[in-house]
This record gives structure tokens, C-alpha cells and sequence, in this order.
């Protein structure tokens, strides 16, 4: 079927000569032998032979008759018409995975209730030595502030408006399948049989929880040895430049042989061509999909991918601070629960944040449950002080944030910017 496909494309551009029919019948010879990748063509009518004399592409020379399909560097993937239908791998294709779902996808019953422990769920509000000096650094960490708001500040009013972070890390594992092939160089062939493992009965070693990676393993008993279908087992691939002719017109005297003082072109010593540097005079090159080989290794790969999916919220306390600086800093670590499926945070002060971990959990188990395999589940609360600073200079009143462990500082509003930094 394959060689039948690549003359076709053929006979739509050029027309029928002896030639072209005689690849076609030794393509249909070879989709309808028993014995596999075995080819009794001649090759001369698919590659030029430098020992014929130079052949110039042209109405009388259609050049090569088996196309060069597009190269890579080895192996790519195979064309899915030429595979083989593996017993519990129907469907898998190349180049994109197919997924595949864990047997029993049902859920089991979450863990234990977590509990909160008993404690103050505030955080006192900074001190005006820690506000002003985060305020200073943060002034001379821009280039075009000037310092003097910062260290000439008088401070009017210090609020406290700390939030909340709650995040679930849903840690899973996602098999998929797809062919691949490597050029055959003598590679042990273990072909498929009744022997061939399903994809999750396949035992893989599981990374550390909550970091992402990925592993691709070849499956057992699925290999087997097939001609490339790239250069029709042959090893080699016509030139494209000078389309197997294996000859280039010269460039110097465009194919005349002599210069505009009509004398011989030194460059070609007349004759008007020179050998193709492309594939050095040979008309062909060696087949980049085999290397050369003619033969390539067929084998479906499983490729085995852990993903930590994160849930995040942070509820808005209204104070004009923006919520999604929150990502920048860390907080104080209230709360941690790790469990195979946790269960949604039920009585924490904030109920903002019960709801958000009820939907949270819900929607991930939801999601992932389908497709990939739960293999931990961990939720957080941290406490994120935020402090909102009101203070005058120069007679006007301005606010900044105070936020994070880090004591970074947000405003909107600085008093003191040279012009290349105000917004028009």
C-alpha cells in the first residue's frame, strides 16, 4: 500500500513514462509479497549511477521516481498504515499518544477529616521601624524613585488585613502510547505475542511525590523489523538538488560553458556543469530515516508522565491590595494535610476558604480521575500578612502595602517618580 501511495503522488505532477510504470508494478510487488520488507527492484530506476554519464533533469530525464519524503535526524515516527494491530494497543498511532485510561478509574473514599489546630489565626500588624525600612529598600530597588518620601514619611495609620492561602496539590500519573522506530542494526526482536503486557499492568518506579517528570519505555513484545519506508528499503534517498542527476548547472556562466568574454569558464572548464555539492556528484544520499540501513525496528513506546496539578485561592479582603501579588511572597504554615485523597477543609474561621477547598477537591478527583491515576493529594493554609500603611509627605496623603514574610511593598502611588516612569 505504502509504495502505491508514493507513486500516486508522483503520476499527479509528471507524466506516465516507462519508467514511472515500472515502479509502480514493483511497488505492487512489494505491497503484495508475503515475506515483509524484501524488494527485488532494481535501483537504477530509483537512484541515478554516477557511471552513466551526466544526466541533466529535464523533459527527456524526469530524475528520480520515488520521492524523498521529508528526513529527520534517525528514526521518526512511523506512518500508522504500516503498523502492525498489537492485542491491547489498538488504536495507538505515531507521533501523537493515545491515552490511556487506569482500569477501574472508580474513586475510593477520601481520608481522614482533617483537623485544625487550635490557635490565634491573626498576625499582629507591623511596626512603623519595619514598615519604613521596607519602604526605604523598596525606594532605592527603583532606579527612578528618589528616597526622600521613604525616609521623610510621617506615618498616620497602620491596618492590619491579612489573608488567607489555600492550595491542593493533586499529584497523578498519565500513561499514553504511540509507535516509534530506530534504524535496524542487529537489535534483539522480541515481536509481539499474547505476552504483551497491558499498559498500567507495566511496573514503573514513581519519582518523588509532588515533582513533575516523565519517562518513555519501550513495551515488550512489540518490536518487529520492517523496510524503511522512507527510501523503499533501500538504503538511499535521491538528491533533491539536482534531482538524482547528481550534476548542477554552473553557477559562474549559467550552463554555457564560456564568460561574457567569451572565453571557457574556468569554473566548470567549459562544459557548463559541475557535481552537486549536495550529495558530491552521487545523485543520492544516504536515507536519514534508516542511516543508511534499509531496515528499521518498530516498537511501541509507553510513555509514563507525573504532573502536580495546583488549586489556589486567596480570598479578596477588600482592602485595595491586589490579590494576585500573593504569588510573589510566602506566609506562616497554618495547616498541611497529605493524604492518598484528602478530605475538603470544613472548619477553618475563614469560610471563604472552606468552600474553596470543598470545590477544590471536588473538581480535581472530578478531572483527573478519568484519565490518569491519583497517587497523592495534599492541601495547605498559610497566613499572608498584609499591613496597609497611610502616611503624608509633603502635606498629601499616600498608601502602601506591606505583604509576605519578605516584607515586599506594592504601591501604585509613589510620590517621588522621575517623568520616564509616570504612566500617561
Amino acid at each position: 500500500m505504502l509504495g502505491f501511495i508514493l507513486v500516486k503522488v508522483k503520476l499527479k505532477t509528471t507524466r506516465c513514462c516507462e519508467g514511472e510504470i515500472y515502479v509502480s508494478q514493483c511497488a505492487s510487488n512489494l505491497h503484495a509479497s508475503p515475506k515483509g520488507p524484501e524488494i527485488t527492484m532494481d535501483k537504477r530506476h530509483l537512484l541515478s549511477d554516477q557511471d552513466d554519464g551526466p544526466q541533466f533533469p529535464g523533459p527527456g530525464n524526469p530524475g528520480v521516481l520515488a520521492p524523498d519524503l521529508p528526513q529527520g535526524a534517525g528514526a521518526s515516527a512511523p506512518p500508522g498504515e504500516v503498523m502492525d494491530n498489537v492485542p491491547g494497543y489498538e488504536g495507538t498511532g505515531s507521533g501523537e499518544g493515545k491515552c490511556i485510561p487506569p482500569p477501574n478509574p472508580g474513586l475510593s473514599s477520601p481520608g481522614r477529616v482533617p483537623s485544625l489546630p487550635e490557635r490565634q489565626w491573626e498576625i499582629p500588624s507591623i511596626s512603623e521601624d519595619f514598615a519604613k525600612d521596607a519602604f526605604i529598600e523598596y525606594a532605592s530597588s527603583k532606579c527612578c524613585y528618589s528616597s526622600r518620601p521613604a525616609k521623610e514619611l510621617v506615618f498616620t495609620d497602620l491596618q492590619a488585613h491579612d489573608t488567607y492561602r489555600y492550595r491542593l496539590e493533586t499529584f497523578v500519573e498519565s500513561r499514553t502510547t504511540e509507535w516509534a522506530s530506530v534504524p535496524y542494526t542487529g537489535q534483539v526482536v522480541d515481536s509481539y505475542g499474547s505476552c504483551v503486557p497491558a499498559p498500567w499492568d507495566i511496573a514503573v518506579q514513581v519519582p518523588a511525590m509532588f515533582q513533575n517528570g516523565k519517562r518513555t519505555i519501550q513495551v515488550p513484545h512489540t518490536s518487529s523489523v520492517k523496510g524503511c519506508h522512507n527510501c523503499l528499503a533501500l538504503g538511499k534517498s535521491a538528491c533533491q538538488k539536482c534531482i538524482a542527476s547528481g550534476w548542477m548547472q554552473c553557477w559562474v556562466c549559467n550552463g554555457s560553458g564560456s564568460r561574457m568574454s567569451n572565453n571557457r569558464c574556468s569554473h566548470c572548464n567549459g562544459v557548463g556543469r559541475v557535481r552537486c555539492t549536495e550529495c558530491s556528484g552521487r545523485g543520492s544520499k544516504t536515507c536519514h530515516t534508516c542511516t543508511g540501513k534499509g531496515q528499521l525496528l518498530f516498537f511501541i513506546n509507553l510513555i509514563v508522565e507525573w504532573k502536580n496539578h495546583i488549586f489556589e485561592f486567596v480570598p479578596d479582603k477588600r482592602s485595595g491590595f491586589p490579590v494576585d501579588q500573593i504569588s510573589k511572597v510566602t506566609g506562616e504554615l497554618l495547616f498541611t494535610d497529605t493524604q492518598y485523597l484528602v478530605y475538603p477543609v470544613v472548619s477553618f474561621p475563614d469560610n471563604a476558604i472552606n468552600q474553596a477547598s470543598q470545590r477544590a477537591v471536588r473538581e480535581h478527583q472530578a478531572q483527573f480521575v478519568t484519565t490518569s491515576r491519583i497517587l497523592q493529594q495534599r492541601q495547605s493554609i498559610e497566613l499572608i500578612p498584609v499591613t496597609r500603611v497611610h502616611y503624608t509627605w509633603k502635606e498629601k496623603t499616600y498608601i502602601y502595602f506591606v505583604y509576605g514574610a519578605e516584607h515586599k511593598v506594592y504601591t501604585d502611588d509613589y510620590p517621588a517618580k522621575c517623568c520616564c516612569c509616570t504612566i500617561i
